[in-house]
């Protein structure tokens, strides 16, 4: 009888041990599957015609970045620093980019279609040739004459946010 109860004692220990080492492995691959969040520094980089479409670009900083013609589009740009970047001719149809620093951005022919700009820094951004149909400005700071351009040209409403481009921008 003694003997029966130490192998039913050695099995349970043995799966005991074995439960917490695959535990252990489980915790140890999440902890290395899991990468930490890391904002990517393109500043003063040439990236013409580059493809940023629907990637994850949440706090990264293009600074002084030549992005000429590059493709924005349905990326989540959230909190991205564009200051000073050159997005002439760019395509950032549906671009998440609430709260984005656009600051002294050159932005001529760029496709806001879609485009949500809630919270964005826009001052001394150059928009002539825009196309800016859907686009949500909603809080995006910008000077009074940028404003009134914008008003010319707006159109449409956002598919995601329901707010019309115009409403947005307080055109009168």
């Amino acid at each position: 009888m003694k003997f029966i109860h130490n192998r039913q004692s050695l099995s349970l220990r043995k799966i005991t041990v074995r439960i917490c080492l695959s535990l252990i492995m489980a915790f140890l691959s999440m902890a290395i599957a899991i990468p930490d969040a890391v904002a990517i520094d393109y500043g003063k980089q040439t990236l013409m015609e580059h493809d940023f479409s629907h990637q994850d670009l949440t706090d990264a900083s293009f600074d002084h970045s030549n992005l000429r013609g590059s493709d924005f589009s349905y990326a989540n740009a959230q909190g991205v620093r564009f200051f000073g970047a050159n997005l002439a001719s760019a395509n950032l149809e549906g671009a998440n980019l609430r709260n984005a620093d656009l600051e002294s951005t050159r932005m001529t022919r760029v496709n806001l279609t879609n485009a949500i700009l809630e919270g964005a820094y826009m001052t001394n951004v150059l928009l002539d040739g825009a196309v800016i149909e859907g686009a949500d400005f909603s809080g995006a700071l910008m000077r009074p004459i940028t404003e009134e351009k914008l008003c010319e040209i707006a159109t449409g409403t956002n598919p995601e946010t329901g707010r019309d481009t115009k409403d947005t921008l307080f055109c009168p």
